[in-house]
């Protein structure tokens, strides 16, 4: 028998590794989480929903996040034209948190890394799988570290949260395409000198473009004076741009009044990223002693910046079912994991495929909105879709669908 390197490996220490493995070592767990690149990293959701929150405090993490001193974050805007909405997450429906932070990825999951690695968790950095074999009773991954060196780990079960790197589904051929549309966003992090005096720095400022109902931005300002500002359209639609990917989204940001205005004496001192084509699928959640974790599994869009919660939510449901699993407890993947999982990610995708359709911009821009329908709304912002006491996430086609269609009538 081979012999094993922990109890469980990890691919990937980004948020729902992190979280995953600070949960198995408080429950007694062994934990070898290998990671491609070098921390801190850049990457984008950076703007965390308050759900989030019970998760950080499962893992004990919560301490940690709060003295760095993030961007406290409390809700929502949303502006279209001369229409604005501001969604309070303090007035949300569901029990839980209701505030959170925005965050530079880089540092926030190097702070929860570290804080995985403290706790007992054994990171390798710079490490990339180029096969994973569960032929046999224990699982091992085939990695190559920045030495060229191939190592072998052995594990007796593996949780892929490797995130847009998309790990196992690759190597056992588990993508499955995404019915969403090809989307494009382009993005970077700018000094923001924001002095408008409407401004609100506690919430995510959420734009429709004034001609294009399915273009929108977002601006998440940090604790530092400095905004993560991007565009999300249809390639097809950036393509009739001229110039670079930072010429684009200046020329988009000042077609945006609300934008220009806040953004007037912004210095763009970063060149744009972009990512097109980010949906994901794929054909199980599970397999023989692996799990796939967030983004591995499914990457829906970024509007209401739902990946994060999503990673944590399944970090957490996973840590949770494996120690049952270990100790000889009956865990039905398919019911226990991918089913109660793909609940609330399909409340999620409810509200993603009606943001672009337009049905739920004109919920959102309601001249007299009912204010119980705003909290629950408030609550799925929020993070809270598996709350199924919640009557827009029980049902959420139907009860959206009619929503939409008497805010159209009226």
């Amino acid at each position: 028998m081979n012999k094993l390197d922990a109890d469980v490996l990890i691919i990937g220490a980004g948020p729902s590794g992190s979280v995953a493995a600070k949960i198995l070592i408080q429950k007694g767990y062994s934990v070898l989480i290998i990671e491609r690149q070098k921390f801190p990293r850049f990457s984008i959701g950076e703007s965390l929903l308050p759900q989030c929150m019970e998760f950080l405090e499962e893992a004990n993490m919560v301490q940690a996040v709060i003295d760095h001193g993030f961007q406290y974050k409390d809700g929502a805007a949303f502006c279209r034209g001369h229409r604005h909405t501001v969604i309070d997450f303090k007035e949300k429906f569901s029990q839980g948190p209701s505030t959170t932070f925005q965050v530079q990825r880089a540092t926030f999951d190097k702070i929860l890394a570290d804080d995985a690695e403290k706790a007992g968790a054994v990171i390798h950095y710079e490490e990339e799988i180029l096969e994973a074999d569960f032929s046999s009773d224990i699982p091992c991954l085939t990695a190559r570290d920045k030495e060229g060196n191939i190592n072998q780990y052995h594990g007796k079960f593996v949780l892929d949260a490797s995130g847009f790197g998309r790990v196992l589904p690759r190597l056992l051929d588990l993508e499955y395409p995404s019915d969403f549309p090809v989307r494009q966003a382009i993005f970077t992090h700018i000094e923001d000198n924001i002095t408008a005096p409407d401004y609100d720095r506690t919430k995510i400022l959420v734009g429709i473009h004034p001609e294009h109902k399915e273009v929108w931005y977002w601006l998440i300002p940090f604790s530092n004076g400095r905004c993560s500002l991007g565009v999300v359209a249809e390639p097809s639609f950036l393509a009739k741009y001229e110039g670079s990917s930072d010429e684009k989204l200046k020329t988009l940001v000042h077609e945006s009044t609300d934008l220009r205005r806040i953004l007037a004496n912004a210095k763009y001192d970063t060149p744009c990223n972009q990512i097109t084509g980010y949906s994901a699928n794929v054909k199980s959640l599970y397999g023989n002693k692996f799990l796939l974790l967030g983004n591995a599994g499914e990457f829906l869009d970024p509007v209401f910046s739902s990946g994060v919660t999503i990673a944590m939510k399944s970090a957490s449901m996973a840590a949770n079912l494996l120690d049952k699993y270990f100790k000889g407890e009956s865990v039905n993947w398919q019911k226990d994991y991918a089913e109660e999982l793909q609940q609330g990610v399909d409340v999620f995708r409810t509200y993603v495929e009606a943001w672009y359709d337009g049905r739920f911009q004109d919920i959102l821009f309601h001249p007299n909105p009912d204010k119980k329908i705003i909290a629950m709304i408030a609550s799925i912002l929020a993070g809270y879709v598996w709350d199924q006491s919640n009557q827009m996430v029980n049902q959420s086609v139907r009860r959206l669908n009619s929503l939409a269609e008497v805010c159209r009538e009226a």
